[in-house]
């Protein structure tokens, strides 16, 4: 029964890719009097799939989006004492919904200055990135979209695209304010992009390989619960997946880092002279890049689509991602915005060296005897040893002017 739910998603596909193979078979029958070669199956079930995968992951995560908005929406008002969305459908489900068809019909405003095609082109390419890169990443078991020997550095290189696409934004909007939020916008994106991939080294190392699915078959698990080898509970895997978090944040523009849409300095930043379907684009590339930063976290440091035999991969994969949007929305409601130098600061003197120390003790615990459970609890202690002491080091010698206070100087 567990097998037949897990594998429930590939088994519908396999249906519909069959329905279609005997479709065309009738139609050529019918207009040549046989059946197709067994080359032209070939590709029309290749073709199936491919769309199948492509119309399956896009329409989830598009739903997830609309919902994203309006579970952010509730959890905000919570913590400030307020009730959200509640007019439209069901404790205000269908808020998202309401507001895509505002948003289709707005208006299309392009400044008469604006380098129209420029304008045009960037809120498409700065959601082409982001739905791209859940092509590299397994939602289940044998649920790898793409099985690239290299889908670690392709996601990564994939994701840099949205950089160029603000930039763009920017720039084609003729508008101060917008081209100084696309600035801020480059220059936070390419210093935390750096301890972010530093992030993943360690996992790349243990294991050994770039791909996404060997990584998570590597931290699968015999037995009910699947997940002792979890690489979290780990001293170097927790610290890394506590910087991947943070750079990951930062990365999707999230507050307390989200100084490129500072409203009381920059209005809107990059996206000020946006309006109606244009605007929503920024919007849904946002939650979507979000979403797969969260999918990426979950496949290097928690186990993927392991977990306790009592739900199917897939879910267990889903799962583990709504739990860090639900953290990346918590922070949104309880962190202050951080000045544009202390953002500057904290990802080159902190997270930075703390990245590179990361790595040094990744190589400390693998080369050290793990044969027996007291060999394996000396190395966790070494390890963890190590990752306390780097701490202690980056904040209390490497970041001690970061966090100064500012002194004011007034005319007298």
């Amino acid at each position: 029964m567990y097998n037949f739910f897990d594998q429930l998603i590939l088994t519908l596909g396999a249906w519909v890719v069959g329905l279609v193979v005997a479709c065309g078979n009738g139609v050529s029958k019918f207009c040549c009097g046989q059946p197709l070669s067994e080359a032209a199956a070939h590709n029309v079930a290749a073709g199936t799939e491919i769309v199948l995968i492509c119309v399956t992951i896009y329409g989830v995560f598009a739903l997830c989006f609309g919902l994203a908005t309006w579970l952010e929406r509730k959890m905000l008002a919570r913590i400030q004492n307020r009730y959200g969305p509640n007019r439209v459908g069901p404790f205000g489900l269908f808020q998202f919904v309401a507001d895509g068809v505002k948003m289709l019909t707005k208006e299309d405003i392009v400044p008469a200055r604006a380098d129209k095609l420029v304008h045009f082109l960037a809120p498409a390419v700065v959601l082409a990135p982001a739905l791209l890169m859940f092509a590299f990443l397994p939602f289940g078991r044998n649920m790898a979209p793409t099985n690239l020997d290299t889908a670690v550095i392709a996601f990564f290189a994939v994701g840099a695209g949205s950089e160029m696409a603000l930039f763009m934004a920017g720039w084609g909007s003729r508008n101060k304010y917008s081209i100084l939020g696309a600035m801020r916008a480059v220059a936070q994106m390419i210093s935390y992009e750096i301890p972010l991939v530093l992030a993943a080294v360690p996992v790349v190392m243990v294991v050994g390989s770039l791909s996404t699915s060997q990584i998570v078959a590597a931290q699968g698990a015999d037995g009910f619960l699947d997940m002792s080898r979890w690489f979290v509970w780990t001293p170097w895997g927790f610290a890394g997946f506590i910087l991947f978090l943070v750079a990951a944040t930062a990365e999707s523009n999230r507050c307390p880092f989200d100084l490129p849409e500072g409203e009381s300095e920059l209005v809107a930043g990059f996206h000020v002279e946006y309006s109606g379907f244009k605007f929503a684009l920024f919007f849904m590339a946002e939650y979507i890049g979000m979403m797969a930063m969260a999918g990426l976290g979950v496949t290097l440091f928690l186990g993927g689509w392991h977990g306790p035999k009592l739900l199917p991969s897939w879910m267990w994969f889903m799962g583990k991602g709504f739990l860090i949007v639900c953290w990346l929305i918590w922070l949104r409601g309880t962190l202050p915005r951080l000045r544009v130098d202390q953002l500057m600061a904290f990802a080159w003197k902190a997270m930075l060296p703390f990245a590179l120390f990361n790595i040094f003790t990744t190589a400390v615990w693998f080369h050290l005897p793990k044969a027996t459970l007291l060999q394996s609890a000396v190395a966790w202690l070494v390890t963890a040893a190590l990752v306390a002491a780097a701490y202690w080091v980056v904040s209390r010698f490497v970041c001690r002017r970061a966090g100064a206070l500012r002194v004011y100087h007034y005319a007298s």
